[in-house]
């Protein structure tokens, strides 16, 4: 079957980096060609180029083990389930607290996925449980992640000045977007006011990661009535759920005894 948009680079470089991993300080170049049927030419420009790249290291006898690099990606990895564990908990007492549901998601090219939902009691349920997708624009939750993109890749991401509508409510145009995304990156909070599903609105803030990219969001969603009455109270709950998780998802700095 032919694979579209196929990269036989990459296909190359994910058998190598299987193999090395598999027996580390043990494979030359020689080695890794004969076993991957790779000749040496290619092989060798491709160990070279991930050598620069820091993704593996050669060791004194010209054998190659995988670089540190991947246990900062193996621990990105963990880390965001992790996150979902952390949500549970600290969104639980803001759910208590707003007496509203509580949502998680990341962004995921032009769609929200929801990845966890602390639910309130309600006879109106939210649909948005986990795995679901809606468009981004659409959303406080995505607006909130799609502010700290550069404005040319908002642009890669909705080449046409045109922009779907969920509800009368949604943003209907890239330019519009723009200009709220602004907005949004200096308070570093969005709103929803009916833009994904009438008769709700909601409230988002982004969650940090360690070099300050956001790497998820977490809102509050409720029906209109409510929202009336507690929107200053669900934007600072929310807000500070937010922080929480943006500390919590750090690293853990252990001070060494002396």
């Amino acid at each position: 079957m032919e694979k579209k948009y196929w990269v036989p680079a990459l296909d190359k470089a994910t058998r190598i980096l299987e193999l090395i991993a598999e027996n580390p300080h043990q494979l030359k170049l020689i080695d890794l060609s004969r076993r991957l049927d790779i000749n040496k030419s290619s092989m060798f420009s491709l160990l070279h180029t991930m050598e620069e790249l820091r993704w593996i290291s050669k060791d004194k006898g010209d054998t190659y083990a995988l670089s540190s690099f991947f246990g900062l990606l193996g621990s990105g990895y963990f880390r965001q389930y992790d996150l979902i564990s952390l949500f549970r908990q600290e969104a639980s007492r803001t759910k208590l607290v707003i007496g509203e549901t509580i949502q998680l998601a990341k962004l995921e090219g032009s769609d929200v996925l929801y990845l966890a939902k602390e639910e309130a009691p309600s006879p109106v349920r939210l649909a948005s449980d986990p795995g679901m997708r809606l468009p981004a624009h659409s959303t406080a939750l995505g607006k909130v992640m799609l502010a700290f993109f550069d404005e040319s890749e908002i642009h890669r991401l909705y080449p046409q000045e045109s922009l779907s509508q969920a509800t009368t409510h949604s943003i209907s145009t890239r330019e519009g977007l723009l200009h709220e995304l602004r907005e949004i990156r200096a308070s570093c909070k969005a709103y929803d006011l009916q833009e994904a599903v009438i008769g709700f609105s909601c409230v988002a803030a982004p969650i940090m990661g360690t070099s300050g990219e956001v790497i998820a969001a977490v809102s509050c969603s409720m029906p209109q009535h409510h929202w009336e009455i507690k929107q200053e109270q669900a934007s600072r709950e929310i807000c500070a759920l937010a922080q929480q998780l943006s500390q919590c998802a750090q690293p853990q700095t252990v001070a060494i005894p002396k």
